[in-house]
Order: structure tokens, then C-alpha cells, then sequence
């Protein structure tokens, strides 16, 4: 790194250290030293200090550490050129740069500065991510469809620039996080609120706030991964800072030219391992132990400096895209269509409408045929407005089993909210889509809905879909009456899978999509126990496992039954122990108590033990409020993320709940004595029918909520005055 940066970087980061000290002194004269703070939803306090150093700030007063280790890391001279690629035993200033920052917007959280508000733009910027969200995308992150993500600081040459340039990362299926402004105050979010483009968590373009010190949000992000995830300890910065190069693919676009303050900003940044490329002409830093890679690059022309950034960081991206005139990519899935801005709809009970997938034999259909069969189908869907629609689509290929069907069904959702201006929700027949007035003037037309489906099954089930033939129906008397063959269908797939249990197969199905993340975890699916993420079921391995025999899920043989009751086989254990690298032994699949399954961090419901009730709590992930067990969701968590496995605690997926096999071994429903309001109206009708097979029907009106209880004393109050089960049952512990 040349002198001239360094010096630039130590100047920024003295001024930084100052900024912050000096509002941290007049916070403390205001408020005491006894105030305590945390960012909003996160078990780590101020993130970046705790990963670093091991230190939790709770207190204004011991903000004074956090800068007392910030001005630790300066120096007084410019750095040569040998700038250290870890923390060790003398700091670089972009570090200490990111530590004062974090305190600076710490200390604006307290004054209700903080997230921005920004009324001349009618919007209200994110400000610091929760570990909540950060559990929320952890799945999209492991398993491929978010590849990375990009903090863009500061604004493009122009708003069409900057609009382009965010769109080509959408369609790369990219995260993008927005901050900080030129000295005129454009920025980006500025650009693309102008553009009318639709922000927020839904498109994956988040605007954090408007200065350069926003960036630390996303930093924030990326540390946090190291220790939800990975299962590190705060303060083992060396292996954090090796987890954030190695795992967490992040780049940045310094768009606009680079103050001093960019400068230090980055410099933290690329201890963490993350390149910088600009759109100006700035000196090209490379590579000096931290990244193999360059560490600032420039790329001065606007329609290459998405794929400069993506080869200088060294991401693999594989788009697939079918032949419609729109963009696709799952970024825009989360785009919301208002009544305003729909050419046409079709179902969502204004007309009927429903969708199918049928296996077929390989002669029986003609790949890659759509049809459309109605009247006057074209004069009606040019009018726009409102129409009947009926989705058929019949797969066939040398691997394709009648089990696949609903697997493969479940993926239309997904191939067509994919679409830059096409809505979707719902399934089979209740089901609701709209295109919008933008994809109707770009060209979208309704043979493009078969023309997405037909692409999209042979790209994701290549190796079990050999042909596709898709047929619309949009007449009503035709979709009522194929609807009616539909419905039958869906009523013996359903009987047919019903009967698929634990005891029935032979095989389960590993999902090691989060080892990329948690190197130490293995989910193990069965029939019965779906993945703790709610996203993968027994059915989903095993087509996973057909489409590609070398990928994240794989057989599984159960082998000899070790504890029928906990759920535990010979080859169960055999596999995770071999996966795991030897960190886990043995798991039970039954039982909180004893070995239970280890979790990555994506898991969607936390259960863990109370023993004063002799039972277990649930609470969902999303859930900020104080629980009986004296923890919130995100520092429970904490416990079970990481490959750790914690008897007394596990991550399952929410629909667990309800299966026969939940808690088996440790009797099972009964022990349920406190849930979430959330869950419990989530889960209100299959709980209410499991719980009256196992002989207690009115067991969810004696399970305490939110509003019942937060403490294990009334807890205990409430279960006895309702005589609930679990305090007449064997002691857990």
C-alpha cells in the first residue's frame, strides 16, 4: 500500500477516533456511564469490538475500552508497504477506523439518530442488520442462490448508470447493501429513488444510511457470520478474519472517487478480506497476505465494473435464464406488484386459477411445447384486467418418480416470481399472479409464463426431467374442469405421502449446504424431521441426491437401530461422524437431552429445556422479546449455532413440531409448557390434531405464551393452575 494511502488512511482514522470520542464524552455527561445499549436483535452487544477483541460493551462506560483499543491500533507514522494482513501486534488504522465508527453509530442509536430517516426521499434507510435477518438469508447464502454481497459507497456517474449497474448484480442473484455520498450529498439510493427503483430486503438492495459510516453495518454482517455460523469464539480475530476471507464472499464498488475517510473504511475492510474496485483512477493495491486477490482495482468503464468485481473477488456465477424479455434472477423475487402498477391477474380468488404438475411418459409429451388453449385467449389477455388460468405442466424423464411431482410443483412459485415483473404466491389451487404494466410494455406475453417453466425444470431438475410440455388453460369452464382432476391428484399425493414415516424407509438424507458455513454440523433429514431450516424435507434429498449424486444431500443408510426410542442408528452415526471430521460422534433425533442434532444457525425455531417446568420452551426465530429461560431468541441462539451440540437446546424447523416423532424420547408433545403467540396461532391446527391423538386435545390452551408468562416463576403458577401434563411426568434431568 503506498505511503500516500496510508497516511491518508491514518489521518482519517485519528479523525474518526476523535469524532467518536468526543460524542461518546458528551453522551456519558448527558446519560451517565451506567447506560446500557446494544444494537437492536443481536446477541454480540457492538459487533465488530466483540469479534475482535472478545470484550462486550454494555455500558456507555465501557465505550471507553472500545476506543481505548481504537487508538491503540494508530500509529503516528504512514505505513509502508508491508501493510499487515491480521490484527497481531500492531493494528492497522482501518480497523481501528471500523471501531470508532461502530461506537459513533452506537451513540446515535441513543440520541434516535439512527436508522435515518430521510423524508425528502420517503424513505427510512435500514441502519444495523439483526442477527434475525442475518438467520433468515442464511440458507440463501449456503446453498448458492446469493452467491455474495456488494456495498456500493457512493453514487454513479449517472442514475442510469447506477440503476443498471445494481440491476446486473440483481440478476447475478448478488446482495447489495448502499451507503455513503460524494461531497454534494448524491449517492446511489439517492440515484435509484429517482429511477423508481423498489429498495428494501424484498430486492436485495438495502440502503444502510447516507454516510461512508453506514458502510460498518455491513461489515457488522459479515463478522457476525464468523460467529453465528462458523462457531467461533469472540476474540480469536485470526481465525475470524480468515473465516470472513475464506467464507464470506463480499466485495465493494467505490463509486464516485474516494475521500480519506473511504480510504480507512476500506482499509478495515480488507483485513476482513474484501477488495474494493472503483470507477475512478485510484492506485491498484495488491495482493500483501490478507487476499489472494487485488485489493483495490479500478475499473473505469460502468458496463464492466460488475464482472471486474466479481472476477477480482473470484465468485463463481452461474446465471440461468429463460428466453422472456424481462430480467430473472431470485432478487427479484421479493418484488411487490401494487393493484396500480398489474396489467392482468389471474386467481387469488378474483378467478379461478391453479397449477399442476403431472409425470408423464417420455412419448407421451413433446419437450419444450407450450399451449394455450381458450377462446379469444389473445384479444383478452391484450385487454388486461382479470383471467382464469389453469397451469399444467407434464414432466417425464428416465429418473422422474410420481414422488418427484410435488417437489417439482413447488418450484413454480419460484421460477416465476424469478421474473422482473411477475407476482406469484400461493399453490396448487389457490394460488394468485400478476404481471405488471412495465413487463407488459417490455414484451412479457402469457405463452412466456410455459416458456419459464419449460427452461427453468430441465436447468434445476436436469437430471430427472428429460422433457417438459406446459398447458394453459384460460377459459373458465376449462380450468373448472381439469381443476377437478387436479384436486384428485393432490388429494393421493398427499395420502401417499402421509404414509411415509421413519420406520418405512431405509434411507435418510444428509443436507450439508451449510458446511460452507458451520464446518462442524450436518442436518439429517427424515421422513418425519424435516431440516432445521423448514426448507428441505426427506423428498427434497431425495430428488437433491437424483439431480446431482455428488452434491450437498446425500443417502444416508440407517443401519442398525441403536435407541428406537431417541432415534439413533449405526449408520446414521457412522455418517456423521465421517462428515463432521470427527467433531460430532453421534446424534439422537428424538431427544433434547442426549446428543442432540447440532445446528448451523439458520434453524427456524429454538427448543430448550426448563427445568423448573419440567418441560421445554419453543420460540421462533423473529421473536425479540424476553423468554422463561432469562435469554432473548438471538442470545439462546448463541448456544446452538455452530456446530455446537448442547443437550438441552436444539435448532429444528417449525413443522417438527407437529410430527409424531417430536421429542419421542422425552415424552413427546406433553413437554411443550411455553411457546410464542406466533407459533402457536401458526401452528393451531396441526398442533390441535396431533396433540388429540396423543390423548391431550386441549393441550395447546395449557402451553403459557408471551402474554402469559416471561419468567419461570409465573410460568410455573400458570401450568399448575391449568394442570398441565408435563409436571406429572418423569424428570427431564
Amino acid at each position: 500500500m503506498s505511503k500516500f494511502i496510508a497516511s491518508a488512511t491514518i489521518r482519517a482514522s485519528h479523525e474518526m477516533v476523535t469524532r467518536a470520542e468526543e460524542l461518546l464524552n458528551k453522551t456519558i455527561a448527558e446519560k451517565g456511564e451506567d447506560l446500557e445499549f446494544e444494537f437492536p436483535d443481536t446477541a454480540f452487544q457492538l459487533p465488530m469490538i466483540n469479534a475482535m477483541t472478545g470484550y462486550q460493551i454494555k455500558t456507555l462506560g465501557q465505550m471507553k475500552e472500545g476506543i481505548r483499543f481504537a487508538k491503540e491500533l494508530l500509529t503516528e507514522e504512514p505505513l509502508d508497504e508491508s501493510w499487515k494482513p491480521y490484527l497481531g501486534e500492531a493494528l492497522d488504522a482501518g480497523m481501528a477506523t471500523l471501531f470508532a465508527q461502530e461506537i459513533w453509530l452506537a451513540l446515535r442509536y441513543i440520541a434516535g439518530l439512527e436508522p435515518v430517516k430521510d423524508d425528502d426521499l420517503g424513505i427510512t434507510y435500514n441502519g444495523f442488520i439483526t442477527d434475525t435477518i442475518q438467520r433468515n438469508l442464511g440458507i440463501q447464502l449456503v446453498d448458492g442462490t446469493m452467491p455474495g454481497f456488494a456495498a456500493i459507497i457512493g453514487p454513479a456517474p449517472s442514475d442510469e448508470i447506477a440503476e443498471k449497474i445494481v440491476k446486473e448484480l440483481q440478476e447475478k442473484n448478488i446482495l447489495i447493501f448502499l451507503s455513503g455520498a460524494n461531497a454534494e450529498g448524491n449517492s446511489v439510493t439517492k440515484q435509484l429513488v429517482r429511477r423508481g427503483v423498489q429498495l428494501g430486503w424484498d430486492t436485495r438492495i438495502v440502503p444502510l444510511g447516507p454516510d461512508t459510516e453506514h458502510t460498518l453495518y455491513a461489515l457488522n454482517w459479515a463478522i457476525r457470520a464468523a460467529l453465528i455460523f462458523g462457531g467461533l469464539k469472540a476474540g480469536n480475530f485470526k481465525e475470524i478474519l480468515k473465516y470472513t476471507k475464506d467464507r464470506v464472499f463480499a466485495f465493494a464498488l467505490g463509486l464516485g472517487g474516494l475521500d480519506e475517510l473511504k480510504w480507512a473504511t476500506g482499509a478495515g475492510a480488507i483485513n476482513m478480506g474484501f477488495p474494493a474496485i472503483c470507477d475512478t483512477d485510484v492506485p491498484v493495491i495488491h495482493p500483501t497476505g490478507v487476499c489472494t486477490y487485488e485489493e483495490v482495482d479500478k475499473e473505469l468503464d460502468p458496463d464492466k465494473i460488475v464482472q471486474k468485481a466479481i472476477e477480482v473477488r473470484g465468485l463463481k456465477i452461474t446465471v440461468e435464464k429463460p428466453p422472456i424479455p424481462v430480467s430473472y434472477g431470485p432478487a427479484f423475487e421479493g418484488e411487490r406488484i401494487r393493484k396500480d402498477d398489474t396489467f392482468i391477474e389471474f386467481g387469488g380468488q378474483r378467478t379461478p386459477a391453479f397449477e399442476w404438475v403431472r409425470m408423464r411418459e417420455l412419448d407421451e409429451i413433446e419437450d419444450n411445447k407450450v399451449t394455450i388453449i381458450g377462446t379469444d385467449w389473445e384479444k383478452r389477455f391484450e385487454a388486461g384486467g382479470k383471467m382464469p388460468l389453469g397451469i399444467v405442466i407434464d414432466v417425464a424423464g428416465r429418473k422422474m418418480q410420481k414422488d418427484f411431482e410435488a417437489v417439482i410443483e413447488r418450484k413454480i412459485h419460484h421460477n416465476l416470481n424469478e421474473a422482473q415483473g411477475i407476482w406469484h404466491m400461493g399453490q396448487r389451487d389457490i394460488n394468485w399472479m400478476r404481471i405488471s404494466n412495465n413487463a407488459k410494455k417490455d414484451g412479457f406475453t402469457l405463452k412466456h409464463m410455459g416458456d419459464i417453466q419449460n427452461a427453468m425444470f430441465h436447468n434445476r431438475f436436469k437430471s430427472i426431467v428429460d422433457k417438459v410440455q406446459v398447458t394453459l388453460y384460460v377459459d373458465e369452464e376449462d380450468v373448472l374442469k381439469v381443476q377437478e382432476d387436479a384436486r384428485a391428484a393432490y388429494k393421493e399425493r398427499d395420502m401417499r405421502l402421509g404414509n411415509l414415516t421413519d420406520d418405512s424407509v431405509d434411507t435418510f438424507y444428509s443436507c450439508l449446504l451449510c458446511q460452507s458455513f458451520a464446518p462442524s454440523h450436518t442436518c439429517v433429514i427424515t421422513p418425519e424431521r424435516l431440516g432445521l431450516c423448514g426448507a428441505y424435507n426427506w423428498l427434497d434429498g431425495k430428488a437433491a441426491y437424483e439431480i446431482d449424486p455428488t452434491g450437498g444431500n446425500q443417502p444416508i443408510p440407517k443401519g442398525e437401530v441403536l435407541d428406537e426410542s431417541k432415534g439413533r442408528w449405526s449408520g446414521v452415526d457412522e455418517y456423521i461422524l465421517k462428515s463432521t471430521g470427527g467433531a460430532v460422534e453421534t446424534m439422537n433425533a428424538y431427544t433434547i437431552m442426549d446428543n442432540p442434532m447440532t445446528s448451523c444457525g439458520c434453524f427456524e425455531v429454538i427448543c430448550a429445556i426448563l427445568p423448573e417446568a419440567n418441560g421445554v420452551m419453543l420460540v421462533n426465530r423473529g421473536f425479540a422479546d424476553m423468554t422463561p429461560i432469562g435469554m432473548k431468541f438471538s442470545t439462546l441462539a448463541g448456544t446452538v449455532g455452530g456446530g455446537l451440540q448442547t443437550p438441552g437446546f436444539m435448532g429444528i424447523g417449525r413443522n417438527f413440531v407437529t410430527s409424531k416423532k417430536f421429542l419421542y424420547g422425552d415424552g413427546g408433545l406433553r413437554r411443550i409448557v411455553w411457546m410464542t403467540k406466533a407459533l402457536k396461532e401458526g401452528l393451531k391446527d396441526s398442533f390441535n390434531a396431533m396433540a388429540a391423538k396423543n390423548g391431550v386435545p386441549d393441550l395447546l390452551d395449557k402451553i403459557a405464551d408471551e402474554t402469559i408468562a416471561t419468567d419461570s416463576e409465573k410460568l410455573v403458577e400458570f401450568l399448575t393452575s391449568v394442570g398441565h401434563p408435563a409436571l406429572e411426568m418423569e424428570p427431564m434431568l
